[in-house]
């Protein structure tokens, strides 16, 4: 006598095909990359967590949200200081062609090539989150795109800064003398320090206490 089949709710003689379940969102069209709202492992620390508590409940933002504003913040900052970098730059690129600029030192000569380095190449740490958002376009990376942008801005202040240092130290060795040079552009960057570093760390402290 042949047994009987299990009972699984089925009638007989139809077919069933085998229930597919799908893979679990991985990001990037499946690339593994983590999304603006669907981070990796780790990539969510005990500070972030609290910050999202803390816009869901003063803002009323989800994490997406909170990404979008902190994007828009970003723009705004980068704005700001290309302003001044685009001014610092031009400024720099027309004094090779006054007459005087033949009659400067070597060594002058060559604080100011640094010195046209250091704000080019800051332009160009400032204006790559532009094309970094372009290339991430509909990419549903927002996250990233933000934290890469907030690494490349504070790489072009600090190259921001080293220009500024280095334009005031070519105008008063000019115009003064070199240890006259060498006092305003310690003093400027004493100034940058304590006004761009020193200040918001102290305040970033004083506000986590």
């Amino acid at each position: 006598m042949v047994g009987r089949p299990p009972d699984d709710g089925i009638p007989a003689g139809q077919v069933t095909s085998p229930q597919v379940v799908p893979p679990p969102s991985t990001g990037w069209y499946g690339s593994g990359v983590p999304t603006a709202d669907q981070p990796g492992p780790g990539a969510d620390d005990g500070r972030n967590r609290a910050d999202d508590a803390w816009d869901a409940e003063e803002r009323h933002e989800t994490p997406t949200e909170r990404l979008d504003r902190n994007w828009t913040e970003l723009l705004q900052e980068l704005r700001v200081v290309q302003t001044g970098v685009q001014l610092l730059t031009g400024f720099l690129l027309t004094l090779p062609f006054q007459n005087r600029f033949s009659q400067l030192s070597s060594g002058k000569q060559d604080i100011y090539l640094v010195t046209v380095l250091a704000a080019v190449v800051s332009t160009c740490f400032l204006i790559a989150p532009v094309a970094l958002h372009r290339t991430l376009f509909r990419r549903h990376a927002r996250r990233i795109t933000v934290e890469a942008a907030h690494w490349l801005a504070v790489a072009g202040l600090v190259l921001f800064a080293a220009a500024t240092v280095g334009v005031v130290l070519l105008i008063f060795q000019v115009v003064r003398s070199v240890p006259a040079g060498i006092t305003a552009a310690l003093c400027v960057l004493v100034l940058l320090m304590l006004l761009w570093l020193a200040l918001p760390l102290y305040l970033r402290h004083r506000q986590d206490r």
